[in-house]
């Protein structure tokens, strides 16, 4: 017992000391060492924002028809003695040929008949000339018989008065005085009548030369000549043939010009004007107005033909604008010429632009000075940018036009400014950045947007 109450009192003095020293030790040590954590960057593709001249652009599809059309229509009757033996469809005409000839006998002897009624009447014009010659000096005789005849009658009434002839005699003188003066007063009446008749022979000979011209125009026209070069599209005639008035023969497409009707979006060509030249008015319901104000602005225009791999180019010109809206499409047709379509076409290299072919129009502006970014970078009108920290910050923009897969900026980004150009999962503001140059995507973007020739929607703001 008393060894069990010795161990209890030394055993319970030791764990007393031994909980307090441990209690102290606790107490008093250094806290744990701490490992700090580093900031995680992320990664993200960029560019150094450059400012480059871009061509606002816009396209539109259409076929292609020959600028001019010659219908070669018989404008009189008759039976066809001649036919170009070239007058074959594909085959190219030069300018004057002569495509057909109708037999010309009747219309040669409308031409003799005219001149004859021509002679006729300008010899009967003569006629009156000598006509009016000889009646005045007829006129001038019978002056001079009526004056006798009126001295006579006068005579006869004083011998009558003093009772010397008889009333018998006196009745003969006053007859015959009469007869005198109705002759000279029928021979000035033809006088009178003479300028008159002279006018309506003149007026008839002019209408005898008018039917002259008739016949000669008519005689001509038994010749159809081509007023220029062109491709035979079509025949309709043969010799031996009769052809009546206004019968189509032969239909020729001019070669000298071609034009594509393009369909293009109001609203894309709209922007285009309004980029390329803000001070321009709008479109306008006004065709004649609207064709004015295209050619006013100096737009670009090219023709793109793809063939397999290659892509063939015309240069062009805009014209005009179409007289209507498609309301179904919403799209306005721009008409655009090309000049020598065929005289540039080289057999096995080059076709030439031939009716029907369906081929791409690219119509563009003066090239407008901005940043350059790809389409995808902006977002909301807004970009990523990494700044001079290497953190992520947002800017504002104002893109001056959009096309195809570039942007092109009017402010809210500064050369060589650091542009992100990946999809970030989050947009974290003040986040670490990474940024990892991706330096041939412009150019890349760029070369397909000249290659493509601009969406159909075209330039948007």
């Amino acid at each position: 017992m008393k060894n069990l109450l010795r161990l209890v009192f030394l055993t319970v003095p030791l764990a007393a000391i031994g909980a307090g020293f441990l209690a102290w030790t606790i107490a008093n040590r250094p806290p744990p060492a701490q490992n700090a954590v580093a900031e995680r960057a992320i990664a993200l593709r960029v560019i150094a924002a450059e400012e480059r001249p871009v061509a606002p652009q816009i396209s539109g599809f259409g076929r292609v028809s020959p600028a001019r059309v010659f219908n070669a229509i018989a404008q009189v009757g008759g039976t066809v003695e001649y036919v170009n033996p070239d007058l074959q469809k594909g085959a190219i005409l030069p300018e004057g040929a002569v495509l057909v000839r109708l037999s010309q006998g009747e219309y040669a002897l409308a031409v003799a008949q005219a001149r004859a009624n021509i002679r006729a009447a300008e010899a009967k014009l003569a006629e009156l000339d000598v006509s009016e010659k000889n009646q005045r000096a007829s006129l001038a005789i019978e002056r001079e018989v009526l004056e006798l005849k009126r001295a006579d009658f006068e005579r006869s009434q004083e011998l009558y008065a003093r009772g010397t002839i008889s009333a018998s005699a006196l009745s003969a003188a006053r007859s015959a005085y009469l007869a005198q003066e109705q002759k000279t007063q029928s021979i000035e009446n033809t006088l009178a009548l003479i300028p008159t008749q002279r006018e309506v022979q003149k007026e008839q000979i002019a209408v005898y030369r008018a039917s002259l011209e008739t016949a000669q125009l008519n005689l001509a026209r038994t010749e159809l000549t081509l007023p220029f070069a062109a491709r035979v599209a079509s025949v309709s005639v043969e010799t031996g043939q009769f052809v009546r008035a206004t019968q189509v023969v032969a239909v020729l497409d001019g070669v000298d010009m071609a034009e594509v009707e393009a369909k293009v979006s109001v609203t894309a060509l709209s922007d285009l004007l309004r980029v390329a030249h803000p001070d321009a008015v709008p479109l306008t319901t006004d065709a004649t107005r609207m064709t004015e104000v295209l050619r006013g602005l100096n737009l670009t225009a090219e023709l793109r033909l793809s063939l397999g791999s290659d892509t063939l180019v015309w240069p062009a010109r805009v014209d005009r604008i179409a007289d209507n809206v498609d309301v179904q499409t919403g799209t306005l047709g721009v008409i655009v010429q090309v000049a020598d379509a065929y005289s540039d076409a080289r057999p096995g290299e080059r076709p030439p632009l031939t009716k029907g072919m369906f081929v791409e129009v690219v119509l563009g502006a003066a090239p407008v000075r901005g940043i350059v970014v790809p389409r995808s970078a902006l977002r909301a009108g807004r970009v990523l940018v990494v700044d001079a920290d290497s953190r992520l910050a947002e800017r504002a923009v104002t893109p001056a036009f959009v096309q195809d897969a570039v942007a092109v900026l009017a402010d809210g980004v500064a050369p060589g400014e650091l542009v992100v150009v990946s999809d970030p999962d989050s947009v974290i503001p003040g986040q670490m950045v990474t940024p990892q140059e991706d330096a041939g995507l412009i150019d890349a973007l760029l070369a397909g947007a000249a290659g493509a020739g601009g969406e159909t929607g075209g330039p948007a703001r």
